[in-house]
């Protein structure tokens, strides 16, 4: 299938998914990584992985009414059932706590959740190319929410990478 090229729709689109990663980045930058880069891994991660517990709201894209009906399947199945797979992976990153195998839980959760967005959006241009007006009502998904989530899993890496052995290692191998 060709990759949709309505100008009419992308401009605004991806003005609204730059500017919503802006404002985001903004957000995070000046307010929450501040609040969470001096504590311990698992507090750190824990308001991350409760806001990651909507990402139900993906499945908006699969409902009818919602999205338009030209939205290709190909495209909002894998958003809508990965976002779920990311918010059960944050579930069981929560329930871990800060048992043995907590850090590996959450190492799951960013991997996964952060290359499921990162999928969803090359789905969206390149892959099945959708046009961005057949996401109807769910417009704001990968506008704000995507964005949000975007700079949340970048905040993960950064706690997990400033709280790993390695990164220590690599810490003291600088001085």
């Amino acid at each position: 299938m060709e990759p949709v090229r309505n100008l009419e729709t992308l401009l605004p689109f991806a003005a609204s998914v730059t500017f919503g990663m802006l404002a985001w980045g903004a957000v995070f930058l000046n307010y929450v990584w501040p609040r969470l880069r001096e504590l311990p891994l698992h507090a750190a991660v824990r308001p991350i992985l409760h806001l990651n517990l909507f990402r139900f709201i993906g499945l908006a894209l699969t409902v009818p009414g919602v999205v338009g009906p030209s939205l290709a399947a190909g495209f909002s199945a894998p958003a809508a059932y990965g976002d779920l797979v990311a918010m059960t992976l944050a579930w069981v990153a929560l329930m871990m706590g800060s048992g043995r195998y907590s850090r590996i839980a959450i190492w799951t959760f960013n991997l996964w959740g952060f290359a499921d967005l990162l999928f969803a959006f090359y789905q969206g241009v390149i892959g099945v190319g959708i046009d961005p007006a057949s996401l109807g009502a769910a417009w704001f998904i990968p506008t704000v929410c995507v964005p949000l989530l975007l700079w949340s899993h970048v905040l993960v890496f950064a706690i997990l990478l400033r709280t790993s052995r390695s990164a220590s290692f690599l810490a003291r191998a600088a001085q």
